[in-house]
């Protein structure tokens, strides 16, 4: 099946919870308070493409492509990006709330997450390298297997990390959330 090709296109305020988006290839396009939510996104291919204040929760990402997309002040409940396309898979998320949503096995090296909520994402075996978590909510995130391997966690905070379960390695912490790596140990720390 020949996917349409959209280029440089804006779609502002449009609700696609009733009616999917057209199935296609997105170059360059942006999305601007567009609602996405329980909708079908499986089989597209977005590449440089900008999501701006959309709501994504609960959205089909099945073999889509997401390649050099940026996702800014978007709600994102629920997503797996884990049956997502795995080649090319690259994006930016910047006042996010991505709760509840999968990372399972993905390769993400590099992925900045700023000022997101990341409340119980799973990101079990998924490969961080050099991510940056800046100013992040990782209340129940979980981390298993993991690749944190110079992961930026300096400004994030709630999250437990088993040391001895992940790749730590030149990983970055500050004071005090470093002791969300001791949460294991069932320890007491005083000030």
């Amino acid at each position: 099946m020949e996917l349409d090709y959209i280029k440089s296109k804006k779609f502002v305020g449009i609700d696609y919870s009733t009616e999917n988006l057209k199935i296609g290839e997105y170059e360059d396009c942006q999305f601007t308070n567009c609602n996405f939510a329980d909708s079908k996104l499986s089989r597209m291919l977005f590449t440089n493409c900008e999501f701006t204040n959309c709501n994504l929760s609960l959205t089909k990402i099945i073999k889509t492509n997401f390649n050099k997309v940026s996702f800014k002040d978007c709600k994102m409940l629920g997503l797996y990006f884990d049956t997502a396309n795995a080649f090319g898979l690259s994006f930016f998320f910047e006042n996010c709330t991505l709760n509840h949503s999968s990372f399972f096995k993905t390769n993400i090296q590099e992925t900045v997450f700023r000022n997101c909520q990341l409340i119980e994402v799973d990101f079990v075996q998924t490969n961080l390298k050099k991510a940056i978590f800046e100013h992040c909510d990782l209340s129940g995130a979980v981390f298993d297997s993991t690749n944190l391997e110079a992961v930026n966690f300096k400004t994030a905070f709630n999250y437990t990390i088993n040391p001895e379960q992940n790749n730590l390695k030149k990983a970055a912490f500050s004071i005090p959330e470093v002791v969300g790596l001791l949460n294991k140990y069932n320890i007491i720390i005083e000030k």
